[in-house]
């Protein structure tokens, strides 16, 4: 990109950022909204290498695309359904598929643009059946709504919860996986009690796994696995942690994670 587009992209408010060291590209907005970071990637990194022709799996809040991009991306195999709710994310996810620098793997995407809370017959209607997908990524909004601060709508749709948010997104999960079936999602460690709660007798076999900033410190965010329908005792894994201490590099298992380059295996 020159550097004269690049300019413009900015003036229109979006920009074209660089994932899994440039091999796929997300077209996002710039100074509102959510943005792409390490939490997509890291989502993405819990869905398992797989051979199988035609693995299917959701993206659920998909946002612009980038979770779910980096599993079809990663895996060859993969056919990627992006839910997204706010008809302007949905047009980025769209958009970043037409890109040229995504041209290889394009055409294992597809944008679906629906609420991931509706259920029965209307989630089916909008293009979510049931018992079909091998795979369920998702990102759930994670503020508490009072404490909501931003005047910008769309982040604020992005980043606040809702009273019963895990639930019906979880509820949703559990309806469009076939049986035995992998829900991933990535959360703030607060949220673990509401999120075992909506899992309830949906999935078993959870594993959490806390990811921390540095040995010693707090988490600050929770990885999460589940198998629908399964009976198997719950996991506490050991952390993952990021950086090593006073540096602010990425130690190199979760930077192979975070480009694209390994994924976090079920124990």
């Amino acid at each position: 990109m020159t550097a004269e587009t690049t300019m413009d992209r900015r003036k229109a408010g979006e920009t074209i950022d660089s994932f899994h060291r440039g091999r796929f590209h997300l077209v996002q907005p710039l100074g509102r909204g959510h943005r792409a970071g390490m939490d997509a990637m890291l989502l993405a990194a819990l869905v398992p290498d797989t051979n199988r022709a035609g693995t299917k799996v959701a993206d659920l809040g998909a946002g612009a695309g980038a979770a779910g991009m980096a599993v079809a991306v990663r895996i060859p195999a993969a056919q990627v359904l992006l839910v997204e709710r706010a008809p302007e994310m949905a047009t980025f996810a769209r958009r970043s598929l037409a890109l040229p620098q995504n041209a290889a793997f394009a055409d294992r995407l597809a944008v679906l643009e629906a609420d991931v809370a509706l259920t029965g017959r209307a989630r089916v209607a909008a293009g979510l059946p049931s018992d079909v997908f091998d795979h369920v990524v998702m990102n759930p909004p994670f503020n508490n709504g009072a404490d909501r601060r931003t005047p910008d709508a769309l982040k604020a749709e992005a980043h606040a919860m809702s009273d019963g948010l895990f639930d019906a997104w979880i509820r949703t999960a559990g309806a469009i996986l076939r049986p035995g079936g992998q829900l991933s999602l990535i959360a703030r460690p607060e949220s673990i009690g509401e999120i075992m709660a909506a899992c309830g007798r949906r999935f078993g076999g959870l594993e959490i796994t806390p990811v921390l900033p540095r040995a010693g410190e707090n988490a600050v965010r929770i990885l999460l696995t589940g198998i629908k329908q399964s009976r198997a005792r719950l996991a506490l894994r050991a952390p993952l942690v990021m950086h090593g201490e006073g540096s602010h590099a990425f130690l190199q298992e979760v930077d192979d994670l975070n480009n694209g380059r390994a994924f976090h295996a079920r124990r």
